[in-house]
């Protein structure tokens, strides 16, 4: 390895002489603070006075759709600190794109576009966009495995079920994200997708052996960690067999989240597996780290057990007196606090903030919307969900569709919804307008008036859940759909000719295999609904390659 590679935080002299003053001014109130990574979603000022005044090392920017009043209140955080904030993001496309930016496919799009140079564009699109919203530090790639199909929280945020296209894919976002000048995240450690629970609700399991685990997830990050990721995200998910093989009379600690466990953050990843980056904590408010412990104790046993950064609070000033705490009680050692700080201030100077002027942090706000949505962009993006479009099946060579014959049509429709504050809008309307635009004639299901063989040629099913915490399930609700627990009895494909189309998770079939053509097009945004219907009128071909199995292992889903 080179030293780069083997060090991925590698700084020059001067950068670590400033790494190192900065640390030995600081108070220990201020060490503490830098531990932590608030989060913000109103853009104001009001919210983020009492977040700076506790020091933070970063700020996590979900923003509002007003550009000016997003810039605003990155500029009053970048003035407002004597050491410079880190600004992270969830930046995942899909849904996830934020309104002032360009709208790209979703992690399990872009696999499916089977395409490394694709993905490396897209990679590099949201890496500078990304660096002109301020943004310093990607939490992604996921690197989850789609082994579970009713995991509602890995499905659409992952490249897919094959390690070898998910390094692929991820090798090429990393590479391109950090060469932009944004540090990468690899996400879930030790690995989701193999439990079908979400961590944000419960402390899920990675069940697999110590020989499974090395030979999917240990090559995954292996692989990438080689490569010179700069970060990795533990997870309030349990490995119980890596736990049992050190502890084996571990008990219930056998299922202690990654968290808040030094075995698996330390010994797994630090020393087996040889990463020298910075770890950061999850979402420290998720059920699968509140269940737990304590959060007097969680708090200070975040840092203690590997973390080098602790991610969001409902209760900053209380956390931070927690941490404190902590330190004054034993529960966080002053070597482990100097550590973790010496990292994230190694962070900062490896992405270059210890050397710029702060008032050149943000471009202008005309600067801004000028490289922000750029005609070259949309262009990358559109091809990109072109490409992503993927046909599951139609054995009752229904497409193309020809206004001449599917004229009449029935949308049944639901919209999904999203968790994340700032998130694209939702709705199908450029999905109609593109109908109407080729002569169809969609309407909204009435349940009042159910569609029949003499009213209708033609029934769709629009569903657009896309991968997201807290949902549970995602399922194909006919309850909702139809309007009622009867309605949900009746089916219509072999009344009426119907298609199910996923604008979200691609394992809608498990639940309606009597539905004879399925398209998978992973994300509900803009550029992929005008996309999907030039391919199912037969303008485009569909060139999308499923990242998962859609059959959901059975086959009576291909028929």
């Amino acid at each position: 390895m080179t030293e780069a590679t083997a060090d991925p935080l590698h700084i020059d002299a001067q950068a670590r002489q400033w790494v190192e003053r900065t640390r030995d001014a600081m108070r220990v109130e201020e060490l503490v603070g830098q531990l932590f990574i608030f989060s913000t979603s109103q853009d104001s000022r009001e919210e983020l006075t009492p977040l700076l005044s506790l020091k933070p090392g970063g700020i996590n920017r979900f923003p509002s759709p007003d550009l000016a009043a997003f810039r605003n209140a990155t500029v009053h955080a970048i003035e407002t600190s004597d050491v410079p904030p880190i600004f992270t993001g969830d930046i995942e496309g899909g849904t996830i794109s934020y309104p002032f930016a360009t709208a790209v496919p979703n992690i399990m799009g872009i696999a499916a576009c089977d395409d490394i140079a694709t993905t490396e564009a897209i990679a590099r699109l949201v890496a500078r966009e990304s660096r002109v919203l301020g943004y310093d530090w990607s939490f992604g790639p996921v690197v989850d495995v789609n082994r579970a199909f009713r995991s509602a929280i890995v499905g659409t945020r992952s490249f897919g079920s094959q390690p070898e296209r998910i390094m692929a894919q991820a090798s090429a976002y990393v590479r391109a994200l950090q060469e932009e000048g944004v540090a990468a995240c690899l996400k879930h450690w030790p690995g989701d997708g193999i439990d079908d629970r979400d961590q944000h609700l419960v402390t899920s399991v990675n069940s697999l052996s110590l020989e499974e685990w090395h030979s999917l997830f240990g090559r995954i990050y292996r692989s990438l960690i080689d490569e010179g990721v700069m970060t990795v995200m533990s997870a309030h998910i349990a490995f119980p067999a890596y736990i049992r093989a050190h502890m084996p009379d571990a008990g219930r600690e056998a299922f202690q989240p990654a968290t808040v466990s030094r075995l698996l953050n330390q010994r797994l990843l630090r020393e087996e597996l040889g990463f020298q980056g910075l770890i950061v904590s999850d979402a420290t408010g998720m059920g699968g780290l509140t269940s737990w412990m304590e959060r007097s104790e969680t708090v200070p046993a975040v840092i203690q057990n590997g973390c080098d950064m602790f991610l969001f609070s409902r209760a900053p000033e209380r956390d931070h007196g927690f941490m404190l705490e902590g330190l004054r009680k034993g529960l966080l050692s002053e070597a482990r606090l100097y550590e973790a700080v010496t990292r994230i201030l190694t962070l900062k100077a490896r992405l270059g903030l210890h050397d710029v002027n702060p008032a050149d942090r943000m471009m202008p706000l005309d600067a801004m919307r000028d490289a922000l949505q750029t005609p070259a962009h949309g262009e990358v993006a559109v091809k990109a969900a072109g490409q992503s479009i993927t046909l599951v099946k139609d054995t009752q060579s229904l497409l193309p569709l020809d206004p001449a014959q599917h004229r009449r049509v029935v949308i049944i429709a639901e919209d999904g919804f999203s968790f994340w504050d700032g998130a694209l809008s939702r709705s199908y309307d450029p999905f109609l307008e593109e109908l109407r635009a080729r002569g169809f004639e969609p309407r909204i299901l009435d349940i009042e008036q159910w569609p029949t063989r003499e009213d209708t040629d033609l029934v769709l099913y629009l569903v657009g859940q896309e991968a997201t915490p807290s949902a549970s399930r995602i399922f194909l609700d006919f309850v909702k759909l139809h309007g009622s627990n009867r309605k949900a009895m009746t089916q219509l494909p072999q009344e009426i000719p119907t298609a199910l189309l996923s604008f979200g998770q691609p394992y809608y079939l498990y639940d309606a295999p009597h539905v004879m053509t399925c398209v998978n097009a992973y994300s509900a945004i803009e550029p992929v609904q005008r996309e999907t219907v030039r391919r199912l009128v037969g303008e485009a071909p569909f060139t999308g390659v499923s990242p998962v199995d859609p059959f959901c292992g059975r086959e009576q889903l291909r028929w």
